[in-house]
């Protein structure tokens, strides 16, 4: 049986906005080094993109964003993921309508950034968890 995130990601899938679609189009290849999944289930939400590799989740924040109970929402999921160690980056969906190819760029970009630095030679040792690749 499929646990409920799953179910809800798959009928996203189906009826992923415009901003959504072009994003899509352009960052599913890979080419930047990076993989993306959409509509893909992380803990109980569902995130528009997630790359597993970086554990990078990209939200497309269209206008129902700022409305009514969903800013505080996305301030929870947001809350849950930096504390389980994904990164979150959130797209205006304007500025995917407005130059697709420029917001593939920024979040293939940001995606091949990596979660930590090495350590500096001579330098102070890193904090747990923070010398793993």
């Amino acid at each position: 049986m499929l646990r409920p995130e799953s179910a809800t990601a798959r009928r996203l899938r189906r009826a992923m906005t415009l901003p959504e679609v072009l994003l899509w189009q352009r960052v599913r290849s890979a080419a930047a080094g990076v993989k993306f999944r959409r509509q893909h289930p992380v803990g109980p939400y569902v995130a528009d993109f997630y790359c597993a590799a970086t554990r990078t989740v990209v939200e497309v924040d269209g206008e129902a964003h700022g409305r009514g109970e969903r800013p505080e929402r996305d301030l929870s999921r947001d809350a849950f993921l930096y504390a389980n160690g994904y990164r979150v980056l959130h797209v205006p969906a304007a500025e995917i309508l407005r130059d697709a190819d420029a917001a593939a760029q920024v979040i293939a970009a940001y995606a091949a950034t990596p979660l930590h630095h090495p350590a500096v030679p001579g330098g102070p040792p890193p904090h747990a968890g923070e010398d793993r690749e």
